[in-house]
């Protein structure tokens, strides 16, 4: 791992000369701080952990953070702003402290030490978060895959029993899409599938959640009853109908609805919408139907 150290001090701090910050604590055990911010693999939790540390041995009322693209924030931003910025992997992070207090020359060292070590846990938690984020999504819709689909769906299901809350699900697929991409080619066929994705994104609520589960096959875990996902199935019909790509090339879609029923499994929800799917295409496609148990 490799760290560079860049530091830049606010011209605001020889504005600003409140009594010197006294620390009092020993020097900090940086082996049981580092073996502490391990604990988790939650970016922020491990941000905020780092902030709280570093608040403790240094006069630091808050500190934000930019990572690639991650943004990271914790405790106040007033006060004297102390820049840093530190190259790790070959990317850099910078870091604006809020200070009660200018820090003296030994306490600009221990931040400067503390902060390079400090801060590899919350590396490390960054890129297991984004080496899970490529686990779990479809990289040409940016939409979750057919695994975090099976898991996302098993959760839901096990929260919606434990509630009682409804929960459905909506099944598409692209009408004639493999004539599309035999007709234009990979090329356009990744075009629409990826365009689809963003439509999907941008049609469902915060609580719903979108997957490509096979070439091109999607399907929405709907938190909500068959009336919620018919709304839903209106609004994407609606929006591919004005959409330019599909309307160039008479790309259309298909959708089957089922609402989930105690004591029915992830595989039964799915059967039912998928039968609901089957009954849209032969009734002439570019519609939706819903599975009445």
């Amino acid at each position: 791992m490799d760290f560079g150290l860049a530091a830049e001090f606010s011209p605001e701090e020889y504005r600003y000369q409140p009594e010197i910050y006294q620390v009092n604590d020993p020097e900090p055990d940086l082996v049981k701080i580092i073996q502490h911010l391990h604990e988790s693999l939650d970016p922020r939790t491990v941000f905020a952990c780092f902030g709280k540390i570093m608040g403790q041995y240094l006069p630091i009322d808050g500190v934000q953070m930019t990572f690639k693209r991650h943004q990271f924030n914790w405790g106040r931003t007033l006060g004297i702003k102390v820049t840093q910025q530190l190259a790790f992997s070959g990317e850099a992070a910078n870091l604006t402290y809020s200070l009660k207090s200018p820090l003296t020359p030994s306490q600009s060292q221990r931040l400067q030490t503390m902060q390079t070590l400090v801060l590899l846990p919350l590396f490390n938690a960054i890129q297991f978060q984004d080496i899970s984020q490529k686990a779990m999504y479809d990289s040409l819709t940016q939409l979750g895959n057919r695994h975090y689909y099976a898991e996302s769906l098993k959760k839901a299901i096990a929260t919606s029993s434990r509630h009682d809350n409804p929960l459905s699900i909506v099944i598409l697929d692209l009408d004639n899409f493999k004539k599309l991409n035999d007709s234009y080619g990979h090329v356009l066929g990744d075009e629409v599938l990826s365009e689809f994705g963003q439509l999907l994104t941008s049609a469902i609520r915060d609580t719903d959640q979108a997957f490509r589960v096979g070439g091109d096959e999607f399907v929405v875990i709907v938190r909500g009853d068959v009336k919620a996902a018919s709304v839903l199935c209106e609004r994407v019909l609606a929006s591919i109908s004005n959409h330019s790509l599909f309307e160039k090339y008479q790309a259309m879609t298909s959708l089957g609805v089922s609402q989930w029923q105690q004591d029915e499994t992830a595989t039964d929800v799915y059967e039912r919408a998928d039968k609901a799917l089957y009954r849209a295409k032969a009734a002439g496609r570019r519609c939706f139907k819903v599975d009445d148990i």
